[in-house]
């Protein structure tokens, strides 16, 4: 989720809980599960930079319990999930959001589209970097 990616945005609902967290007002809901999309492209397969509004992806299609994480760095959280063969098969898959335990969508990053066939895993990683 590094700010320097134009292609990755935290949403407003991630601020807002990160600021109450900080402040002490709630407990900071930890992150569970990646969302997967195929709405992260406009028609001609040019990328879309999603704006700091947005909240949702454009056209999710499938929600998992991520496999795990890594502190590669001090300041880094690298998120994996990995897609079985039949999980999304025939598919392009070109959006994917981080949600946390309360189910809301705190991150979203869009990609040229990565066609899914029914006998291939692919794993995705998402770097929380602060």
């Amino acid at each position: 989720m590094s700010a320097t990616n134009k292609n990755v945005v935290i949403t407003k609902a991630a601020r807002m809980k990160l600021v109450k967290a900080r402040a002490g007002a709630i407990t900071l809901p930890k992150v569970v599960g990646m969302a997967f999309g195929n709405g992260g492209v406009e028609a001609d397969g040019t990328v879309i930079e999603p704006p700091d509004s947005q909240a949702a992806l454009k056209n999710e299609l499938y929600r998992k319990p991520i496999d795990g994480y890594t502190f590669p760095e001090d300041t880094i959280c690298r998120y994996e999930c990995t897609l079985m063969g039949n999980e999304l098969a025939g598919e392009e898959i070109s959006e994917i959001g981080l949600y946390d335990e309360e189910g809301d969508i705190i991150c979203i990053k869009n990609f040229t589209r990565k066609g899914k066939d029914d006998d291939v895993e692919q794993t995705y990683v998402l770097e929380d970097i602060f």
